[in-house]
């Protein structure tokens, strides 16, 4: 794969004009954009098509997590907007993802792929005990990551410190994206699992969500050369 279809950028933003152009002046030289609820929320399916109106592959990260039958009506209104890929929460359980699964398979050769999120990368291992997880982080991210596979998931987004772990037991071909990527000298801000683009193919991520270090440089497109040279 050319390093450059490994990113997808995410557009963390309200405005739609501004996305619209970010992604615009970014088209060609990513693999795709991710969209995900802040900008939802404001902009709605109308939104995202002015922004994907120039081709762009659709990330959709709306992370459902809800009833299996409202998650199955909320994929098959997703199918709408053509994403190439779009998520649902690991911890809705067998019934929940595999809904989302058969969903998504309504779009034909033009199905997504539907990814299960793990642990979020904003949470450190001292976060679980608060919400109730006593396992370590590395354990609960392959269980979860090990349910997703049962229930057809086409694979996971998780932190790029679990790949190898989520790799030996669930195999080469599914897939992994994984976000909280911050390139050498790139400050972490919320993010607490993160690596470098770099670390995060040579560990075997499949695709890499990159945010602020492309969306708030002075020269997107420079930054995304960049990354990729270093990746080449």
């Amino acid at each position: 794969m050319n390093p450059c279809e490994r990113i997808f950028v995410a557009i963390d933003t309200t405005d739609a004009g501004q996305a619209a152009e970010l992604a615009a002046s970014l088209a060609g030289h990513v693999g795709g954009i991710k969209l995900g609820k802040e900008f939802f929320t404001a902009n709605g399916p109308e939104g995202i098509r002015r922004v994907t109106a120039g081709g762009a592959p659709l990330f959709l990260d709306l992370k459902y997590h809800d009833i299996p039958n409202t998650v199955a009506g909320a994929v098959r209104a997703a199918l709408a907007l053509q994403p190439t890929m779009l998520t649902v929460h690991a911890v809705g359980g067998v019934a929940m993802m595999r809904a989302a699964a058969e969903a998504a398979a309504e779009a034909g050769d033009a199905m997504p792929l539907v990814l299960a999120i793990t642990v979020l990368t904003s949470l450190a291992e001292t976060d679980l005990p608060g919400i109730g997880i006593i396992s370590p982080l590395p354990d609960q991210v392959v269980r979860l990551g090990r349910l997703a596979q049962k229930s057809r998931m086409d694979g996971v987004v998780c932190s790029a410190k679990e790949i190898m772990a989520l790799r030996s037991v669930c195999g080469p071909d599914f897939k992994l994206v994984v976000p909280g990527i911050r390139p050498a000298g790139a400050t972490n801000e919320d993010q607490k699992r993160v690596v470098t683009p770099v670390e995060a193919i040579a560990l075997g991520a499949d695709y890499l969500v990159i945010g602020r270090p492309i969306t708030k440089a002075n020269d997107p497109v420079a930054a995304v050369q960049k990354i990729a040279g270093e990746l080449s």
